[in-house]
């Protein structure tokens, strides 16, 4: 049953690729960029060469980000139309990274291999969240920092357009999404409460912003949906 859940998962993102690429192209080349960059920068552990994971890459964005703050970056995603846009975008803007096509929730990696884990709107979509977190843990070197940036989409309605952006998302796109959303377990979480109270009982220090939307979503000609987006920062000892 998981396994197609997640095939049908990969088969929507597959879907979705070359229009989303074509957004967080437009993100990374206006001001929403420069927001991003200071907020993770600030939040980096101490230390030069950080080794970085970028669960659910997508297109790229966080692969970009760290390439010019000059970390090692490594992304991951289920999609492979995805990744080819990633790799696209990464080569057209002059940046270095390596892309894995991979399961979020059962990674390939030793443990304490990373100094960074990071995620953006992705642990809303997956079958199995607490297995994703334990593995986002297992590889954290100790003294390394999880980030994860995302939605509580469980109640929310894509087809709504006061609630949610779709401006280049087709009509049976958002009907697919809200039937993925509506059959993942995640749904049924009080998000970001759930996320930090599980992190928390595997032994990280977790720090919560609710609403980050404001800080990061500046850019008057990209649209973004109004669901608050928000952080979860949890370090490792």
């Amino acid at each position: 049953m998981e396994n197609n859940l997640t095939q049908r998962i990969e088969n929507y993102w597959d879907k979705r690729s070359e229009k989303f690429s074509r957004v967080r192209r437009r993100e990374i080349s206006g001001e929403d960029f420069a927001a991003w960059s200071k907020i993770i920068s600030a939040r980096l552990p101490a230390g030069k060469n950080l080794r970085v994971l970028d669960v659910g890459t997508g297109a790229g964005f966080f692969a970009v980000l760290f390439s010019k703050l000059g970390c090692e970056v490594v992304g991951i995603d289920t999609s492979s139309k995805m990744l080819r846009e990633a790799e696209k975008n990464i080569r057209e803007l002059n940046c270095r990274a390596e892309f894995k096509k991979m399961n979020a929730q059962d990674l390939i990696f030793p443990d304490e291999n990373f100094d960074v884990v990071i995620s953006r709107n992705l642990t809303w979509t997956l079958p199995d969240a607490m297995q994703a977190y334990r593995e986002w843990c297992r590889v954290l070197k100790s003294g390394g920092v999880l980030m994860n940036f995302d939605s509580d989409y469980g109640d929310k309605n894509f087809t709504n357009e006061t609630t949610c952006a779709k401006s280049d998302v087709e009509e049976e796109m958002l009907i697919e999404c809200n039937a993925i959303k509506n059959s993942l377990r995640i749904s049924t979480h009080t998000r970001p409460r759930w996320d930090a109270e599980l992190l928390e009982s595997f032994g990280l220090k977790v720090f919560v912003e609710e609403d980050i939307a404001p800080l990061v979503h500046r850019d008057k000609n990209l649209d973004y949906d109004s669901v608050p987006l928000f952080f979860i920062l949890a370090t490792r000892d």
